[in-house]
């Protein structure tokens, strides 16, 4: 993996896009080209001569290092044109095929060390025409990354990392292969700063960046080909899945990340699809297993047309059960496909459809017992490290609902889990105007709905509701004694009971699956129930959410140039529309015990001889409608406008600056909350006679309007060809559209940094200092007291921090990269509904760590067998909450893995996560409020999962 400053990939990469876009063959006739490249730098004439020959070129960065090149201007054949701009430099033409040029020192000997220059016509293309394993194993070899070009993030085809001036990483084919992430956020784990809770399975993960607060996914935006994948940024994971199609990532943080693409201040992650080869038919599979029992098979497929036409087709179908234990399989599938025209004359036109059917699992958190030393460790029968609690148990639920929503019952299954569908239709096109003037356009639509289907213990009731069962079965000191079942009535849950079931001798629970009963006299049973004699309360969470999001981005690229200044302006627009349903109706509270593959219970009332004469609870539900009516329906439309310009002045000095200004009118509809809750339908079991938090079928419409500024600058300097310093500003805000709270105005978010580089063979590294200040953070948390309202809380959060990023390659056949962060996030003036509450300031803001730090040794084997490697990833003590009231202790966890290439066609890898199966905590109950404690021995939280291994094997046909 490569750490340097704005969205990078390998020179290698680069001139494989250039070749991707050249002409599909070598005519007969010399192919003639308009070049207008001024005399400059070796460095960036060849990028500038690829880019408009529409070429690739090899060349040993050692060799063009110091070199000059002539200027090239008019119509000329490709091979004349390069005979002239290296005429006068000590740089010689090896070999050109039409499509490659091999560029070497002008003196006969070996070369050092291969890279490629090239600039994109595409800014998110991929290597075309190259296998991506074989740019990452280029890329591999070249021991100075910092030499890259930079492609994504700026605008001008022309920086490299070592003279850029943002925080940037590139993650290739073979850094993903080596990662083996089991979810999408996993791949985030390889951009420096990040911290990500992998611990919800697949997708729904939470990450932040740069001492921002956790359990979110704010200010972060996951793009793919350059494009977010979703306008809003929040929920991208749903629709994303990196699979065999995407030839690499890369992020930027900070900089322009906010200017070039909206909602995304803090970072963006942009994931880089393989386009169609132009050259020839192109195919690779992979089949993938691992011990948790999951299977999945990708595909790719790329081959010429005719006449400039080419195509590519891929994706993956996979059954998954997940990576902890559960009874379920979850089926998916996702398939993309390309259509490329490129023209003669430069520039393509792109169309790309991609269409997917997935289900995934999604764990919530479970309860963890503490010891009196601090020591966290398993309730007995839920293995922290394997074990889910959602099982057979929450197969299937009717649960009472609005009759004004049109579903008087509404289905829960833990079966289904979470159901994405999604299509997105996509166009891209780039036409040059004259060798110094491109136009470029992007759009796309992307129709989706997710049928989120989440079981929550411990949600709203926390660790109040896990208690024995015995306990649970005293009306003198139940949990479920004080509820107020009736509506307008103020009758307790037990008056009601006795009232409802006047022979009542005690009471028990009969198990929803077996139809078992267990008396509460039956103390001995109860207790010893899975080892443990819990039970608990467990939210049943039902959210579907259908989502049309259209989104552009287009604009006119000027360059410019002359003497010692070499300039490059982007002027663009954006135009977004996005229209939300949402439906988080019926959501319900069960009874359930402590254990893996949970059971369910119905509280039952017993006559004296043991026989059931009635149900308390229904099929387990104990109440409705815990989180609310739940509906609302949105639309947002934004108009954005910006530049971004790249001014360099002489060989040394690099000055960028952009700004975006985005206006945005929001429109929220509001479900209506009736002043009387609906009855249940006749004949539903239990003694609760309503819904509770009841839909009357109408809504309030709020609107509102919105505008901000999200602005940059930038200075490099290199000081030698060696050392390099850097500063930048940023500004940026998150919009944060509408929900059943309202409309919400944007956040900004203000970042700082600078930094110095070096660049030197063997070795690259960066030291990067940052300043992050977020005022007015606005999040909505779950009110314990009354879970059926969402309390809202506005902070400040300024952080300081510091971040390592350094590649030692002291032999050829080992390296050791290591990326570490140590930040000092403290929170401020933090309300409640408007409320100061001074307690909280200077506490460290929840699910933020202050240290994180990754070490990966590689040796590569002899013959070009492959590698070896290993991770050491630690991460830092984190607080669960805002109050700072459950302190989650620092982890490691180790890695290792192989990659052998076996033959030519056929890579086999295996990758084994956390070898030495150790804890650890991400995340405590975010729905137990802003406080969290410890009672009686207990809290809830997410824990990562123990030691597992992924087997993939890729054949290339």
């Amino acid at each position: 993996m490569r750490t340097g400053h704005i969205f990078s990939l390998p020179l290698v990469s680069v001139a494989a896009i250039a070749a991707g876009i050249a002409t599909p063959a070598v005519a007969a006739q010399p192919a003639v080209r308009t070049f207008n490249v001024p005399r400059q730098p070796a460095a960036t004439g060849l990028v500038r001569f690829a880019q408009q020959a529409g070429i690739q070129i090899l060349a040993p960065s050692d060799v063009t290092r110091g070199q000059t090149v002539e200027a090239v201007k008019g119509q000329l054949s490709i091979q004349e044109g390069l005979r002239r701009l290296i005429a006068t430099s000590r740089l010689r033409l090896v070999s050109f095929d039409g499509r490659t040029a091999v560029i070497a020192a002008g003196a006969q000997g070996a070369v050092p060390r291969t890279v490629s220059y090239g600039a994109p016509q595409d800014t998110t293309a991929a290597p075309t025409g190259t296998d991506p394993t074989q740019v990452a194993d280029t890329a591999a070899a070249d021991d100075n990354p910092q030499n890259d070009i930079i492609v994504t993030g700026n605008t001008s085809d022309k920086r490299t990392l070592f003279n850029s001036s943002s925080n940037v990483t590139l993650v290739n084919a073979a850094d993903l292969l080596r990662k083996a992430p089991r979810s999408t956020a996993d791949t985030l784990e390889l951009v420096p700063g990040v911290f990500v809770e992998g611990t919800a399975g697949p997708i729904s993960n939470n990450y932040s960046v740069r001492g921002l607060r956790g359990g979110g996914q704010s200010f972060i935006t996951l793009e793919e080909d350059g494009m977010p994948i979703l306008y809003g940024g929040g929920g991208a994971d749903f629709y994303f899945q990196n699979d065999i199609t995407i030839a690499r990532m890369e992020a930027v943080q900070g900089g322009t990340s906010g200017v070039l693409a909206p909602n995304g201040a803090g970072a963006t992650i942009n994931f880089i699809s393989m386009k169609p080869d132009h050259d020839k038919a192109t195919a690779m599979v992979r089949y993938t297993g691992t011990t948790y029992g999951d299977l999945r098979a990708d595909g790719y497929f790329s081959a010429p047309i005719a006449d400039g036409w080419a195509f590519n087709v891929g994706g993956y179908v996979t059954s998954q059960r997940g990576v902890r234990r559960t009874p379920f399989t979850f089926n998916a599938y996702d398939v993309k496909a390309m259509l490329e025209k490129q023209f003669a004359g430069g520039g393509f036109v792109r169309f790309t459809v991609k269409h997917g059917d997935k289900h995934f699992p999604y764990y919530a958190d479970m309860p963890f017992r503490v010891a009196t030393d601090g020591t966290i460790s398993s309730v007995p029968s839920l293995d922290l490290k394997r074990d889910d609690v959602g099982g057979r148990g929450f197969t299937q639920f009717l649960v009472p609902n609005a009759p004004a929503t049109g579903q008087s019952l509404r289905r829960f299954s833990s079966a289904d889990g979470v159901h994405v569908k999604s299509t997105t239709y996509r166009m891209d096109v780039e036409v040059p105007v004259t060798p110094s003037l491109r136009l470029f356009g992007r759009a796309r639509y992307l129709d989706g709905s997710y049928d989120f289907n989440g079981i929550f213990p411990g949600s709203g009731s926390g660790t109040a509701g896990l208690t024995s069962a015995v306990n649970y079965l005293n009306p003198a000191v139940s949990p479920l004694a004080g509820l107020t079942p009736l509506n307008g009535s103020t009758l307790t849950y037990f008056q009601v009971a006795a009232a409802r079931f006047p022979n009542t001798a005690q009471y028990g629970l009969r198990n929803i699956r077996t139809g078992q009963v267990i008396a509460a006299s039956d103390t001995a049973t109860l207790n010893a129930l899975n080892g443990n004699g819990l039970l608990q309360q467990t939210v049943l969470n039902h959210q579907t959410l259908a989502t049309k999001d259209f989104g552009s981005d287009f604009g006119v690229k000027w360059d410019a140039g002359g003497s010692n200044i070499d300039n490059s302006l982007t002027v663009g627009g954006m135009v977004y529309n996005v229209r939300r349903r949402n439906n988080q109706s019926a959501v319900a509270i069960v009874l359930n015990d402590v254990r893996n593959d949970s059971n369910v219970y119905d509280m039952v009332a017993l006559n004296a001889g043991g026989g059931v004469i009635g149900s308390l609870t229904n099929n387990g539900m104990v109440n409705y409608g815990n989180w609310g009516q739940g509906l609302f329906n949105d639309e947002v439309t934004s108009l954005s406008a910006y530049f971004n310009d790249e001014l360099t002045i002489g060989d040394k000095l690099h000055i960028d600056f952009g700004a975006r200004y985005e206006h945005q009118h929001v429109r929220v509809d509001i479900g209506n909350t009736a002043g009387t809750n609906a009855l249940v339908p006749a004949g539903t079991p239990g003694i609760y006679d309503n819904v509770g938090s009841t839909f009357n079928g109408t809504y309030t419409r709020q609107t509102a309007n919105y505008s901000d500024w999200a602005y940059t600058a930038g200075i490099n300097y290199e000081l030698t060809d060696h050392v390099a310093l850097y500063v930048r500003g940023a500004h940026g805000f998150q919009t944060n559209g509408g929900d059943t709270g309202g409309t919400h105005a944007p956040t900004g978010l203000t970042l700082y940094e600078g930094g110095v580089r070096f660049n030197a063979r063997g070795f690259n590294a960066s030291v990067i200092g940052f300043r992050t200040e977020f005022r007015d953070q606005n999040y909505q948390f779950i009110n314990p007291a009354n879970p059926a309202q969402a309390s809202n809380a506005l902070a400040d959060n300024f952080t300081n921090g510091v971040q390592v990023n350094a590649t030692l390659r002291p032999v050829q056949f080992f390296s050791v990269d290591v990326q570490g962060v140590y930040q000092d996030p403290k929170l401020s003036n933090l309300r409640f509904n408007g409320v100061a509450q001074p307690q909280y300031n200077g506490n460290t803001p929840e699910r933020t760590p202050k240290k994180l730090l990754t070490v990966t040794p590689s040796f590569i084997l002899p013959g070009g067998l492959g590698e070896i490697y290993g991770r050491w990833k630690y991460i830092g003590k984190i607080f669960a909450d805002s109050g700072n009231g459950i302190a989650l202790p620092d982890y490691s966890v180790f890695s290792v893995g192989a990659s052998i290439d076996a033959t030519p066609r056929l890579n086999l890898s295996v990758s084994v996560d956390n070898l030495t199966d150790t804890k650890g905590f991400t995340e405590g109950n975010p729905r137990q409020g802003q406080t969290q404690t410890i009672v009686n021995g207990y809290f809830y939280g997410r824990a990562i999962v123990g030691r597992n291994a992924l087997f993939s094997a890729t054949l290339k046909l």
